[in-house]
């Protein structure tokens, strides 16, 4: 059989899953993504940054920009609201005027987050080469209630997704790529800029940095062809991380002065003397001065974050949590609610797909189980896949690791990079199965087993519908859905019950 008609083969069904996950995701993520019109978690701070660039005013933010500007874009690209000034006087967006419509301040991120999913795809079918296998691994994404509530939102997490997942999938198909390769080198650019974009966001995407030394070591013994791909990364990442940061100290030429100073001059935050200078001479601008603005902008980063308090079990409505306990779900967050009538309560409330973190905790177990193994074991068949396996376990424990060491409180939002990580591994570790005890493997129990997991996961997500989509729930349905004591979860009228305070406190 000629290469071309193998090819065929494998493009069509692998086409029809592509297009069905990319089909189900639009209704699991996009469909009436502008309800609830209300402010929710850090809708406040973003929606008032994005309104900023808007009027170009002058701010600082403990985040990058890209994830606000595109939060901006989407209000400018749809224009729902005629007045967008509401809140650039101010870092924390309240009371939002009649007829106030979340349409475009939400559009990004949610097309993000519903993006992610075919990408996720190619990721699972790159590491299976099995169209219906990918298919069904990315009902882990598609359908998992956590991120789905948080990426129906004016927040970052979504773009972080898209180019965290973007980012993996290109440094595979760099290392599928033959060396010197058209291919290769799109895809090296295109993975530079993905990490561009990524570290623009947010800074938890610095995790990413592991799989560079991935790569030196995958081109160990090809020096001319990873100095090319480690040029073109580069190259892709300043393309994109340059550009992003200028357009930041472009528009911020507006100084009001209802806004936090910090040496006594409103509206300037903690900018240094040299910065205020570029400001008032309107030089903002100029690329010359791009050193000055940057430098600033991250030592901003230090001051906000240090101002952050830790985690305090003990404090009446916390909504933070441990960092081990994010595997498991715990805590939730009830991001808001409402009662339109005197029985029953809507929610929207970050609570998990319990099935498909048991997987992602699965595979990252299997993973470590199966490289162990062949470390201490000899094994009659050598691992496959075990140099992905160490790297997206290298991803895992050391994002995990780097949250550990971060003094201020965070959220089980937190943990969606790492849940990511755990997905993929799932998928690798499957593959690499071979026995199950005295049972082999074959392709059709390892498509039964997949098939399992993903009919699971999409039973405990319609299960939780009422919470992913603020829709109308009693406190007996609500409290038949808190399967787990760490997950916190409270009704409006019911006693908070929680494990972690009566332990700590």
């Amino acid at each position: 059989m000629r290469l071309s008609e193998i090819l065929h083969r494998i493009q069509q069904p692998a086409a029809v899953g592509l297009f069905l996950i990319t089909l189900l995701s639009f209704f699991s993520y996009v469909h009436n993504y502008a309800e609830p019109d209300a402010l929710f978690w850090d809708e406040n701070y973003h929606i008032a940054s994005a309104q900023k660039y808007i009027h170009g005013v002058f701010f600082m933010e403990p985040h990058p920009p890209l994830g606000k500007l595109l939060i901006a874009a989407g209000e400018l690209l749809l224009s729902p609201n005629e007045a967008t000034d509401q809140f650039i006087g101010t870092d924390y967006a309240k009371d939002p005027p009649k007829g106030f419509s979340f349409a475009g301040y939400r559009l990004f991120p949610v097309l993000l987050g519903w993006l992610c999913a075919p990408i996720f795809f190619g990721i699972m079918f790159v590491v299976t080469r099995r169209s219906l296998l990918a298919t069904l691994l990315s009902f882990l994404y598609v359908f998992d209630n956590a991120i789905i509530v948080h990426s129906r939102s004016a927040m970052l997490e979504s773009a972080i997704h898209f180019f965290l997942l973007a980012m993996l999938l290109c440094f595979l198909l760099v290392l599928r790529s033959e060396h010197y390769s058209k291919q290769q080198r799109i895809f090296a650019v295109v993975m530079g800029m993905a990490f561009g974009a990524l570290v623009t966001t947010k800074l938890n995407g610095l995790v990413m940095l592991v799989l560079f030394p991935m790569l030196l070591w995958h081109f160990r013994n090809a020096l001319h062809a990873g100095a090319e791909v480690f040029v073109l990364t580069t190259a892709g990442f300043l393309l994109v991380f340059v550009p992003v940061w200028h357009t930041h100290f472009a528009l911020g030429s507006r100084v009001i002065t209802t806004l936090p100073d910090g040496n006594n001059e409103p509206g300037f935050y903690q900018a240094s003397p040299a910065y205020k200078a570029i400001v008032r001479e309107g030089k903002n601008g100029s690329l010359l001065n791009f050193p000055v603005m940057l430098a600033d902008s991250m030592n901003f980063v230090g001051h906000y974050e240090r101002g952050v308090p830790p985690l305090d079990l003990c404090k009446s409505g916390e909504n933070g949590s441990p960092w081990f306990l994010w595997p498991f779900g715990g805590r939730t967050i009830s991001f808001r609610w409402a009662t339109p009538n005197g029985y029953a309560y809507q929610y929207l409330y970050l609570v998990p797909n319990l099935v498909g973190w048991m997987v992602s905790l699965a595979g990252v177990i299997l993973a470590a189980g199966l490289l162990l193994a062949s470390a201490i074991l000899p094994l009659k068949e050598k691992l496959q896949h075990g140099f992905l396996m160490f790297t997206l376990l290298g991803l895992y424990g050391g994002y995990m690791v780097a949250i550990s060491r971060i003094d201020r409180v965070m959220y089980l939002y937190h943990y969606f990079p790492a849940l990511l990580f755990g997905y993929v591994l799932f998928a690798i570790a499957i593959m690499e199965i071979r026995r199950l005890g005295p049972i082999a493997v074959t392709a059709s129990i390892r498509t039964g087993i997949v098939f399992a997991c993903a009919m699971a996961v999409f039973a405990n997500y319609e299960y939780f519908r009422p919470l992913t989509y603020y829709k109308l729930i009693t406190d007996a349905e609500f409290q038949q859905r808190n399967w787990l004591q760490i997950w916190d979860m409270k009704c409006v009228k019911c006693e908070r019950d929680s494990m972690l305070v009566k332990k700590t406190c």
